[in-house]
């Protein structure tokens, strides 16, 4: 089943996808809700997909966004911080850092550049959206906690990261602009069949620049499975309805600054207002956002130099 949140006629609805057309839940209802108890209200008469703008599927509660593939943290180690290879921690459980929930926009909307930004990138990711609270889940019983999935891609301006992560706080303005969420949520019964011996989401992934390809690669690269990533990131707290967790950007071009650090040079080059970027997800959909202007950085200054004075 797939369950879209949708703008028409200037009222907010969600509901049930059905080819080209959405079946509507009553006014008010919130797909979150729907999450939450499990259960599907009554739908109304069939809309046009054509006639609605998607919005994203959840406002979610949290965000946690992982680094599951290796060969992303390859290119992508080398073009932020000129380091080889992978880190070590790397394999030792599946890392993640908090995003901003707010930042999330739809399939389709538009992307500003974010200020003060001179290399845009996107990110290919999958992600799960969490139907059932749970704490201190084994990977068994994560699976269960699973509603579905969606695509997400994080965008990334690479040279504010770059500088700020010199601090070791991890990324901060670098990914705070948009995230894009959609363009539906996908129940997790309906990619069971694309499950493979290991446990994997064998998915295709496809990434499209202005309709030229510069990604491929598939789900099942993950160093994790999405079970796994629950099980950690409900280790000593919690995890709720609507949270969403991120698989991390996948390998062989699933971002620029993978390209940018194996092939030594911008190539290809940052996105710009006019740019167009599709992710298609197999079993899923596909996104497209186009770059425009963003706002001008408003001027903080730098850390004024204080005495190390104590009382």
């Amino acid at each position: 089943m797939r369950l879209a949140t949708y703008q028409h006629r200037g009222l907010r609805r969600s509901g049930v996808v059905e080819g080209d057309s959405v079946l509507p839940f009553p006014e008010g209802t919130e797909l979150l809700d729907v999450i939450r108890t499990g259960s599907l209200p009554g739908t109304g008469t069939a809309v046009p997909l054509a006639g609605v703008r998607l919005l994203p599927p959840v406002e979610p509660p949290s965000v946690r966004d992982f680094v599951t593939f290796e060969e992303h943290v390859e290119g992508v180690r080398r073009s932020v911080s000129g380091a080889a290879g992978v880190p070590d921690a790397w394999y030792d459980a599946p890392t993640f850092y908090f995003t901003s929930p707010h930042a999330m926009v739809g399939a389709h909307d538009d992307v500003p550049v974010p200020p003060g930004c001179r290399a845009l990138d996107f990110e290919l990711e999958v992600a799960a959206v969490i139907g059932r609270e749970g704490r201190d889940l084994s990977p068994e019983r994560a699976r269960e906690h699973i509603f579905g999935y969606t695509i997400f891609n994080d965008w990334s301006a690479r040279d504010l990261q770059s500088r700020e992560m010199q601090v070791g706080l991890g990324p901060c303005k670098g990914k705070d602009t948009a995230a894009t969420l959609g363009p539906w949520l996908v129940t997790a019964d309906e990619l069971e069949p694309y499950r493979d011996a290991d446990g994997f989401l064998r998915l295709a992934l496809t990434a499209e620049v202005n309709g030229v390809e510069v990604g491929r690669d598939l789900l099942s690269n993950m160093g994790w499975p999405f079970e796994e990533l629950v099980a950690y990131a409900s280790r000593g707290t919690w995890v709720r309805p609507g949270d969403v967790l991120g698989s991390g950007t996948c390998g062989n071009g699933g971002c620029l600054a993978e390209l940018w650090g194996l092939r030594g040079r911008q190539d290809p080059p940052p996105l710009k207002p006019g740019d167009t970027v599709t992710l298609t997800v197999e079993g899923i959909g596909a996104v497209s956002n186009t770059i425009v202007p963003g706002a001008e950085p408003l001027p903080v200054p730098p850390a004024r130099k204080r005495p190390r004075t104590r009382p």
